[in-house]
This record gives C-alpha cells, sequence and structure tokens, in this order.
C-alpha cells in the first residue's frame, strides 16, 4: 500500500493505493487516525484500491467510529469495484459514508 494525503478547507483526502490487508492495517491507521484526532474531516479516496481484505474494513470502521466520537466525518470516495464489493458482502454500506 502507498498512499498520500492533500489538505483543502479543513479536508484532509487520503489517497490509498495498491492492497490494503493485515501487514498494512497498522500503516493505514497511522495515516487516517491522526487526521481524525485533529478534528478534520477526511475523505478516503479508494480508486486504486485494488484488494481489501477484513482488516482494512476495520480500518474503515475504526475511522468512522473515531470520526463520530470527535464530531467530524469520514467519506470514502471513488471507491474501486474490489472494494466496494467487500463493504457490501458485510452490509456496510448503510453504515459508511460512501460517495
Amino acid at each position: 500500500m502507498t498512499y498520500q494525503v492533500t489538505e483543502e478547507n479543513n479536508i484532509s483526502t487520503v489517497f490509498l493505493n495498491g492492497e490494503i490487508d493485515m501487514d498494512v492495517t497498522d500503516k493505514a491507521k497511522d495515516v487516517i487516525l491522526p487526521l481524525i484526532e485533529a478534528g478534520k474531516e477526511v475523505h478516503i479516496n479508494l480508486k486504486d484500491v485494488e484488494y481489501m481484505d477484513s482488516s482494512g474494513i476495520s480500518v474503515l470502521i475504526e475511522s468512522h467510529q473515531k470520526a463520530m466520537e470527535l464530531g467530524t466525518k469520514v467519506t470514502l470516495k471513488e471507491i474501486s469495484k474490489s472494494v466496494l464489493k467487500v463493504i457490501m458482502m458485510a452490509k456496510l454500506e448503510q453504515i459508511l459514508n460512501l460517495d
């Protein structure tokens, strides 16, 4: 997994690339959670994520929960077909903010 973070109007956009599995979930959390803890709205762009397993989904859920606790928001953007399939199989489309 590689990533890039951009900032605009107090919104941090995290562009994730590659595979998000248990080998990189700590890295993903280290990128996303501090942005949420800083009170920023976070957009996670998943366009270039080829594969995500359940540990990757747990990062999305944890990020969503942390944002709710702190009164901010995480939105998933440009979700790749393979990731959307996993989200739908887990029935998380009604919980996570998808755009």
